[in-house]
């Protein structure tokens, strides 16, 4: 179809925001369900798939929805996504708008997705250059925004969108998107959001040498025992790719192979806990300890339960995250640390 026989209007949820069904609308990466015109994989029942994924693996969930009876869609249209829009938001919008478009998939967006899925799971090979790779450098242009949240909202659109089109285009001629320091050569914004990356890793590891390193011991994700890892915990990291540089950090780790284990804190209320998935470790039961005394705490201070901790109690995450409620923790940073060493019976290095 001709793009412009549509107005293209962008909404932002918080996360965790339920949506139904509705006419003139596409909502992606957030919704918590998986129904005509809603594609998300974060409620308990996902499976092992991104929005991005979703989008190429299910199209007809968008295309029978704005196209009811095969008829082409007029007026305009409403794509929702949650607010900071992230790497696999941005390619599902993309690609849901090129699926429309056109009225089908091509390689190049199945390579697209494929490479969204690989970045939203966290399973990027830790050898890469990250300054070589698309999710470093969007990460890096979009690192240090100081505008209200509405403005960087519509500018992740924008430079999401541009970016997800050159990948496109890129991936249709066959490059490799994994791995390729060609990509954004001869780009000016690009190539100084790849410089941008490799401060990032100075900046690493100044938030390393200033934060607690010990070891924690953790479930085993099939349930066969426990494992210890290396863990960091990190409050206001001044880097932008915190668990990736920690995941390769052979100078700090205690077992010079990176930190299995990240907890960071950002502001004062807002705390996110993460596994290596190729550690093969989980973090079953933190969450619900955190909701406990969370749901203990607001009662004492006689506020409304509120949103629930985040336990990453699906198919997708496999219970390797832990995130705060999306309005705030009302829990001090030493709370948190208490629970999460008594939960993995830390040992400092």
């Amino acid at each position: 179809m001709d793009p412009s026989a549509l107005r293209i209007e962008y909404q932002f949820a918080d996360y965790g925001t339920t949506f139904e069904t509705a006419p003139g609308r596409v909502v992606l990466d957030v919704g918590m369900g998986l129904a005509p015109g809603v594609l998300d994989h974060h409620h308990p029942g996902s499976g092992p798939d991104c929005a991005s994924s979703l989008v190429v693996g299910r199209p007809e969930l968008i295309l029978d929805h704005i196209r009811p009876g095969g008829r082409e869609p007029d007026g305009s249209l409403t794509f929702v996504t949650h607010r900071l829009p992230d790497f696999d938001a941005l390619a599902s919008i993309f690609l849901a708008r090129r699926l429309i478009e056109q009225g089908g998939i091509d390689e190049a967006m199945r390579s697209l997705a494929a490479y969204a899925l690989i970045v939203d799971t966290s399973t990027l090979p830790r050898d890469l250059d990250l300054a070589a790779t698309p999710y470093g450098v969007l990460r890096a242009l979009f690192a240090g925004a100081k505008k209200s949240e509405d403005e960087i909202n519509r500018d992740r659109i924008e430079t999401g969108l541009k970016f997800m089109r050159r990948l496109h285009a890129r991936a249709a001629e066959g490059a490799p998107l994994m791995e390729n320091p060609g990509l954004f050569r001869g780009l000016d914004a690009y190539e100084r959001a790849v410089r941008k990356v490799g401060e990032d890793y100075q900046n690493y590891l100044a938030d390393a040498a200033r934060s607690p390193r010990f070891r924690i011991t953790l479930p085993i994700l099939d349930g066969s025992g426990s494992r210890t890892v290396d863990g960091l915990s990190v409050d206001g990291p001044r880097c932008f790719l915190l668990k990736e540089w920690a995941r390769r950090d052979a100078v700090y780790a205690p077992g010079g192979r990176g930190f299995s284990f990240v907890m960071s804190r950002y502001g004062e209320d807002r705390f996110i806990i993460g596994v290596n998935p190729a550690a093969g470790v989980c973090l079953r039961g933190l969450g619900s300890i955190l909701e406990d005394l969370e749901q203990s705490r607001r009662a004492g201070l006689g506020r409304p339960p509120g949103p629930p901790w985040f336990e990453g109690n699906n198919a997708f995450f496999r219970q390797r995250i832990v995130d705060s409620p999306r309005d705030g923790s009302v829990l001090t940073a030493s709370e948190v640390d208490r629970a999460v060493r008594e939960f993995g019976r830390v040992a400092d290095s």
